[in-house]
């Protein structure tokens, strides 16, 4: 009886041990915004979402039930998302935020779990874009954007599977932004 007992506290710990790691993994998708809560007062216009719970589960029910193909898509495409957080920071000027509270953002992306997806750098604006990913096993468990030009930021963090592929498909449809990339026809020679 005492090899029993023994053996059923270890296997209740090892679960415990490992419910606690899958339950991290998922929260860790979540970013924390509470830094740039400081970028309220001196941005021009600012953008707050967060979609989550029933107000999720509502706009997966009705998106798939509408006439619209397109609208159908978004929502096959959300199906089993647990979030959607978006912050966009709009400034009057040029450089009137700090970098580093964007930087402190991108620093997040760079815990265990987070995969660089894209990263682009355009001297247009002072533009740069991070894509990242959060996978648990095979399947993502989180999307991270975060875009930064000289007078706007904006950061977008999905938490749950996503259908990439049907997303890029809808890209500049229904609001949704058209993902375009500038190519340089150009492109200098080496001296």
């Amino acid at each position: 009886m005492k090899s029993f007992t023994n053996h059923t506290i270890k296997f209740i710990l090892l679960s415990l041990v490992l419910l606690t790691a899958i339950t991290a993994n998922a929260q860790d998708a979540r970013l924390r915004f509470e830094r740039l809560n400081v970028l309220e007062n001196k941005a021009q216009d600012v953008v707050e979402v967060n979609i989550d719970g029933k107000l999720l589960e509502l706009a997966k029910r009705v998106l798939v039930k509408v006439n619209d193909q397109d609208a159908k898509k978004v929502g096959q495409a959300i199906n089993g998302l647990k979030g959607i957080y978006v912050r966009v920071y709009n400034f009057a000027n040029e450089n009137e935020y700090n970098i580093t509270d964007i930087d402190e953002i991108r620093n997040q992306l760079n815990a265990p779990g987070w995969a660089r997806l894209a990263n682009v750098r355009s001297k247009k604006n002072n533009q740069k874009v991070d894509v990242f990913t959060m996978f648990t096993g095979d399947t993502m468990s989180g999307l991270a954007v975060v875009v930064s030009e000289s007078k706007s930021i904006a950061i977008v963090n999905v938490i749950g599977p996503i259908d990439i592929e049907l997303l890029a498909e809808m890209s500049g449809k229904m609001n949704i932004p058209k993902i375009d990339i500038e190519k340089d026809d150009n492109p200098k020679k080496p001296e």
